[in-house]
């Protein structure tokens, strides 16, 4: 009897599967600026993890062709030291997405964890987990990122997601116990505890899949507020330019470069800020087709 119950519980399972992705290809066909936001959002992937092999690291100095206006050669010009503009962007690019991603997961992961299990046990637990996330919403996250800069380096974009991520989970969890309190009162999850189904088994596997698309929506913000973040913080001088990325860029254009007032330096400005706005323009449309991806009613319709 069991050796046929595995194979249709795994052909199951694969055909739930592929109903799965063949919904979301239709909500993603659905409006043909969804399917932009995925282009976009692998062209920075893609960007992020090779964009290293296509230039050298460090770009090579070039005296003769310094600030240079944008031109066929260089299309968004060159910096003060000669170097290609558009070249800077996609090496830059690697620190500044790495730390996003760092900084999205541990967002994520540790304020989903807590907002569930404090949302669902209640009590006692409750009340201290929300005091302990109450204190940490209240520390001014700018201020503390200032004085952690004078004794850290922030050289490794581990480090600086690893920050970044410890200091913006409390939002997270805040909503995520709000939404787990209303969904501990509905009927599936009464039944499961009805059932004697252990509080692992209830929160992974009837509680997470309906909080998913909220919890995706969440992680792809975080990784926008990351970019804000520490472009800010690298713009403002606050750390050490240890590594290249869009807020050194930034910073090195208006108060190197002057490119507030040099027009042929203004490429070395836009060039960073428009491969931001592209990137939050890419979240902001995939964000757009979550709720239908994880709704099947909505995918249907």
């Amino acid at each position: 009897m069991s050796a046929t119950l595995v194979p249709e519980t795994g052909s199951a399972s694969a055909t739930m599967r592929r109903n799965f992705w063949r919904g979301v290809w239709r909500v993603m066909r659905r409006k043909p600026s969804r399917m932009a936001g995925v282009v976009i959002i692998v062209g920075f992937a893609f960007m992020g993890l090779f964009g290293s092999l296509f230039y050298p690291d460090p770009l090579p100095d070039n005296p003769a062709a310094i600030i240079q206006p944008p031109s066929w050669e260089h299309w968004f010009g060159t910096d003060p030291q000669g170097r290609d503009v558009l070249a800077l962007v996609v090496t830059g690019s690697r620190y500044v997405l790495l730390t996003a991603t760092v900084t999205a997961i541990i967002t994520v992961v540790v304020g989903t964890s807590i907002g569930l299990f404090s949302g669902f046990r209640r009590g006692r637990w409750d009340t201290v987990l929300m005091r302990l996330t109450d204190m940490k919403l209240t520390i001014p996250g700018l201020p503390l990122l200032l004085v952690l800069a004078t004794v850290w380096k922030f050289g490794s974009p581990l480090q600086m997601g690893l920050v970044l991520g410890l200091l913006g989970w409390g939002g997270v969890a805040r909503a995520v116990r709000s939404q787990t309190l209303s969904l501990r009162e509905r009927g599936f999850i009464e039944a499961a505890r009805g059932l004697g189904l252990s509080t692992t088994h209830i929160i992974g596997k009837e509680l997470l899949p309906s909080m998913a698309p909220y919890i995706a929506m969440n992680m792809l913000i975080a990784v926008t507020g990351a970019v804000y973040s520490q472009v800010g913080l690298f713009f403002l001088g606050v750390l050490p330019y240890e590594s290249d990325n869009w807020g050194v860029m930034l910073n090195l254009a208006v108060f190197q470069a002057g490119a507030m007032i040099t027009p042929t330096a203004l490429g070395y400005l836009l060039a960073p800020l428009l491969a931001i706005l592209l990137l939050t323009l890419g979240i902001v449309l995939v964000v757009d087709a979550m709720d239908e991806i994880f709704n099947p009613r909505l995918r249907e319709e």
